[in-house]
């Protein structure tokens, strides 16, 4: 990871990175148990761009490493902000490049960070990207490995979508792993894809990993998820992504 004081953190007066958050949810009891960021970027010439845009340009061009570390930044600043304001949660979530997962010292750098915002680690999350799945190299995997001795959370995005190679899931240690929102899009409307779910949901599980629903829209969804071994959830019925202060606003009133 780039030094801190050595990366831009404004531009035009906003700053470079700017993330939102939603929540995560314990189904049954409706409690947050973490919010999962995003992170837009502030630019001087093509104003907001959203990570669907600028990601694989900053991955493929060697940026994703600066961006990470001023998302970091923002990030602790945020867990800090939650934790003054009395917001229940367990932790907050940040996209972690491949790039910065395969660096050896990554997680003696995000503890540094860690240390110098007074946040625990085990309030920060790492979302590794799905590809992962497609490059379980020995770098990955022990990238992982590390960042979770330390103390981190490790989140698997995507599961079960087109294309997932489920098995590679034995070989990353990581807590949770969020279906995708095209598998719980069907939920709740045919009895055979409710098995086929639940399949999935039971197999996360036997890899010791904790499934979260992505993508649930209503009660009806989650009731059934809930019904199928799932306790978590996250999509539109918790909650879209909004500001920090919005956020600290709510907690407020």
């Amino acid at each position: 990871m780039p030094d801190t004081q050595t990366v831009q953190t404004t531009v035009g007066g906003l700053r470079a990175v700017e993330l939102s958050f939603r929540p995560t949810l314990d189904i049954q009891g409706g409690t947050n148990i973490g919010f999962i960021s995003r992170t837009h970027l502030n630019t001087p010439g093509l104003g907001i761009l959203m990570p669907e845009v600028y990601r694989p340009v900053a991955d493929s061009s060697g940026l994703s490493g600066e961006l990470f570390e001023l998302e970091l930044m923002q990030l602790m600043e945020a867990v800090k902000g939650l934790t003054e304001s009395s917001v229940i949660f367990k932790w907050v979530s940040i996209r972690i490049p491949i790039g910065v997962l395969k660096d050896g010292g990554s997680a003696e750098q995000a503890d540094k960070m860690c240390q110098k915002y007074a946040v625990a680690t085990n309030e920060i999350a790492f979302v590794v990207p799905p590809e992962v799945l497609l490059d379980t190299s020995e770098d990955v995997v022990k990238g992982i490995s590390r960042l979770r001795r330390h103390g981190y959370h490790m989140i698997l995005p995507d599961f079960g979508d087109n294309g997932c190679p489920f098995l590679k899931l034995s070989e990353l240690e990581v807590d949770y792993a969020f279906i995708a929102p095209s598998v719980i899009a069907q939920v709740a409307q045919k009895d055979r894809t409710d098995k086929a779910v639940e399949g999935i949901i039971g197999y996360i599980k036997s890899m010791g990993v904790e499934p979260v629903a992505d993508g649930v829209k209503n009660s009806t969804q989650a009731e059934t998820l809930y019904g199928l071994g799932c306790n978590y959830c996250a999509g539109p019925l918790p909650g879209d992504y909004i500001a920090l202060d919005e956020i600290l606003d709510r907690s407020h009133n």
